[in-house]
């Protein structure tokens, strides 16, 4: 039987490959996460163009320091996930506080307000797209097709307790959006919400 506190056998090469400065490993990387590090940095930032800004950011600190991810603390996906919440969470606070500091428009609260439903956005597109395939596909049928579990578990081919039970563990898994981005929650691996 597998240690559970073990973390996965890839992380941990990569996180070695990485610390002896491995080009190849560095691309690999890249490959498997730019897709989620853009998207939930655009989705904290809302722009294309600061969204790459905070990609670049987040490669660059990888392949400079690979020492700060610890794979006892969880897979190097969350890490990264993170990492990118946090950055984009910072670039978010600059560029709203410049614009702030510029006309006034806007107060500190308001500010605050931005990131808490910007962070909890992107944790909800974290945790779907990190939730398992069954999951994520009866979530899917019944949010963006409207189907009720009847119909869901006839779309997905499983028993309506089946489809009620993988409806109900998906929206438990997207209610922790909230609670994790929410003021004084704890943090969760790796820091959990900024």
């Amino acid at each position: 039987m597998a240690n559970k506190d073990a973390p996965p056998r890839w992380d941990r090469k990569m996180q070695q490959r990485l610390a002896r400065g491995e080009a190849a490993a560095l691309g690999e990387l890249y490959d498997r996460f730019a897709s989620l590090v853009h998207g939930l940095a655009h989705r904290v930032l809302g722009d294309e163009r600061a969204a790459d800004g905070v990609t670049r950011e987040v490669f660059a600190h990888v392949w400079e320091h690979p020492d700060s991810y610890d794979p006892r603390q969880g897979p190097l996906r969350s890490w990264v996930a993170a990492l990118t919440h946090r950055l984009a969470v910072q670039r978010l606070r600059a560029t709203e506080s410049a614009a702030l500091a510029l006309d006034g428009s806007d107060s500190t609260e308001e500010l605050e307000n931005k990131v808490r439903h910007a962070s909890v956005a992107a944790r909800a597109d974290y945790i779907v797209q990190s939730m398992p395939t069954p999951l994520r596909a009866a979530l899917e049928l019944a949010y963006f097709q409207r189907r009720d579990y009847r119909q869901t578990a006839a779309d997905l081919g499983v028993t309506e307790d089946e489809a009620r039970r993988r409806l109900r563990l998906g929206l438990q898994l997207l209610s922790t959006a909230h609670d994790a981005a929410a003021p004084g929650a704890p943090p969760g691996r790796y820091g959990g919400a900024a």
